[in-house]
Formats: C-alpha cells, sequence, structure tokens
C-alpha cells in the first residue's frame, strides 16, 4: 500500500441538504355565481393568494386559497358589481427526483414562481361565469442525508502558521475612490 493510500481514509457525514426537487404549471378552472345576472365580463383578477405543503407519497401537495375577485355588468350594462369568492385550490407536484435514503424530519419548501392569474374569464349559461387561473409551483424536499468524503490522516501532522501582520488601523483603503472605479467600469 504506498503512502498516499495510508493518508487518506472515507468518512460519512450526515447533512441537512435538499432531497427532492420538483415543479409544476396549472390551470384551473373555477365557476363563479354572482348574485346579478351578468351581461358583461368587465374584468378579473386574483389576490391575496396564501398556501402550505406537504408531501405525499413521490409528491408534494401544494394547497391553500386565493381570492378571485370578478367585476362585471347586469342590468342591460346599466349597473357594475364586484364579485369576490375565495377559491380553494390543490395542485399535486411530482418531485422529478427524490433521495429515498433521506431521513430525519423533512422540510418542504413551496415557492409560487408565477402568483396564480385570471387568464380567461367567460359567461357560462345560466349566469355562471368561468374562470381559468394559472400558477407555477417549485417545492423542494429538505432533511439529513449521508455525504462520503475523502479524510486525510497527514493534516493533524501538519503546523499550520497563520499570517497574523493585519492592522486594523490601517488607512490603507482610506484613499480608495469608488467613483474613480465606476467609471472605469462604463
Amino acid at each position: 500500500m504506498s503512502g498516499i493510500d495510508k493518508d487518506l481514509q472515507c468518512r460519512e457525514l450526515i447533512a441537512k441538504a435538499v432531497c427532492g426537487k420538483g415543479h409544476k404549471f396549472s390551470i384551473t378552472t373555477h365557476t363563479i355565481i354572482p348574485s346579478q345576472t351578468p351581461s358583461t365580463i368587465l374584468g378579473c383578477w386574483v389576490i391575496n393568494t396564501n398556501f402550505q405543503a406537504e408531501k405525499v407519497g413521490d409528491a408534494v401537495e401544494v394547497s391553500g386559497t386565493y381570492d378571485v375577485n370578478l367585476w362585471f355588468s347586469f342590468a342591460n350594462n346599466t349597473q357594475t358589481e364586484v364579485k369576490r369568492e375565495t377559491v380553494h385550490f390543490s395542485v399535486l407536484v411530482p418531485l422529478t427526483f427524490f433521495d429515498k435514503n433521506c431521513r430525519g424530519d423533512l422540510e418542504i419548501v413551496a415557492r409560487a414562481v408565477e402568483q396564480p392569474k385570471c387568464i380567461k374569464a367567460e359567461l357560462s349559461g345560466g349566469g355562471t361565469i368561468t374562470v381559468r387561473v394559472e400558477s407555477e409551483y417549485a417545492v423542494e424536499v429538505i432533511g439529513e442525508t449521508k455525504v462520503c468524503v475523502v479524510v486525510c490522516n497527514s493534516c493533524d501532522d501538519k503546523e499550520f502558521h497563520l499570517v497574523d501582520d493585519f492592522e486594523d488601523n490601517s488607512d490603507e483603503f482610506d484613499d480608495f475612490d469608488s467613483a474613480t472605479l465606476l467609471d472605469e467600469l462604463d
């Protein structure tokens, strides 16, 4: 065995790491029933999004609520009203990879890559309005996993000398002119 082989050793470290990731684009359709029979849709927007995420099998379920605000006219376009409705949603985000050796309590992190927004609102039969909402979510599963590292045994034999010639009262950087540097970059 060579001297190099004697100096090297492998160790397993347990580290907190991203053990899984996923991403999903979603289009959801909701039916809104206003108090008046609508004549025309004047606008629609989605606000106040709240969501949480949990691991379900080989996926992460992102579920929550948002408010759909629907502005419409009625009575032959002579009056307007805004209908606000809180809508519940659920999106199953498949994990593109997941380390099965991940252990410990899993932390699920979800973020909206694209906040929910209305892409289409149209009159349906019977005085209802169909609203299509698109959104996009990215998720990460964080947990403990093993990492194998190479350890050099001879490191204990070496003496490390730290250079301590830094003076706290040094005026070395007082003459630095950041404006000149910015001019040179332009």
